[in-house]
């Protein structure tokens, strides 16, 4: 039994007349009722009886009618899934960010990808850098958002966006009246960084920051995250130098004050496998709002 088969069936049992059915069929008389007969064999039953009179479905053929129509009804949907899955308007993404990413728009992202691509499920992390690398060369990420562009061979970036860096303190810091902050005033502060294991790349950055301005960061704490960097500048516990994104996280007890010196930028980055299909990320990555 072939798919054509079961059309030229359907076709038949709506006209009831082979010389019209076969007209709507785009084929000649012929074929269409060797067809019939084909398929006839292969159910093992006379689906329509043919006299004088024309043509009429047997009962056998009227119960066959209907789950012939689902058959079809259910090719058709699978080509159709084929085709948006292809196109990506049906799937899965799952997408790692770093927490600096939810104050510079990454909901208004998500919502914006959600409403013009509603059948896509969009399963998101919160990692550090390190570890959505770790998860995308092991396939458990189909996007990383991070903050570094130096990758493993397997993985492709694009830049998103840059952001400068600004000088965290404690609300009663002495430091936190000045307008802008020099960096060698915080030569001799405890500093709270982002954990070397989460970001090799950041920490090194930052470390060498305060190398070019003449002294070392004095390194009291580390957090995975830079929101518990935050928190525990907050806490009174130390300094630290943070992405602007953070300014606008509303953590109470941390102020942030924009640094004397000329620095480079902190940078956000979109990484994916080389090897991996790609409609899905570039259907997202096209949807992201301007900043």
């Amino acid at each position: 039994m072939e798919f054509r088969h079961l059309r030229y069936f359907l076709a038949l049992a709506e006209e009831l007349h082979f010389g019209r059915a076969a007209q709507r069929l785009a084929i000649s008389q012929p074929p269409l009722s060797v067809a019939i007969q084909q398929l006839e064999a292969s159910v093992g039953a006379r689906l329509f009886d043919r006299d004088s009179k024309g043509v009429r479905l047997t009962p056998a053929g009227l119960a066959f009618r209907a789950s012939a129509q689902g058959l079809i009804d259910r090719a058709e949907d699978a080509c159709a899934l084929a085709r948006d899955v292809q196109s990506g308007e049906v799937g899965r993404l799952r997408l790692g960010f770093v927490g600096s990413t939810l104050f510079n728009g990454l909901s208004a992202w998500l919502q914006a990808f959600q409403a013009s691509h509603p059948r896509v499920e969009v399963v998101v992390v919160e990692l550090n850098s390190q570890d959505q690398i770790d998860a995308l060369l092991g396939e458990e990420l189909d996007l990383g958002l991070v903050h570094t562009d130096r990758l493993p061979p397997a993985l492709a970036s694009q830049p998103l966006y840059s952001e400068p860096f600004l000088a965290c303190l404690p609300a009663g810091h002495p430091l936190a009246v000045l307008e802008e902050i020099p960096l060698a005033g915080l030569s001799d502060q405890p500093f709270i960084l982002f954990s070397r294991k989460g970001s090799p790349d950041y920490h090194a950055r930052i470390v060498e920051i305060c190398r070019q301005h003449g002294f070392y960061p004095r390194l009291q704490h580390e957090g995975r995250h830079w929101l518990s960097v935050v928190s525990l500048v907050a806490q009174g516990l130390g300094v630290s130098i943070v992405p602007a994104a953070f300014l606008r996280a509303g953590v109470q007890g941390a102020v942030f004050r924009p640094l004397v010196e000329a620095l480079e930028t902190s940078a956000v980055f979109a990484a994916w496998r080389k090897d991996s299909a790609g409609v899905l990320r570039e259907n997202f990555l096209a949807v992201r709002p301007t900043r």
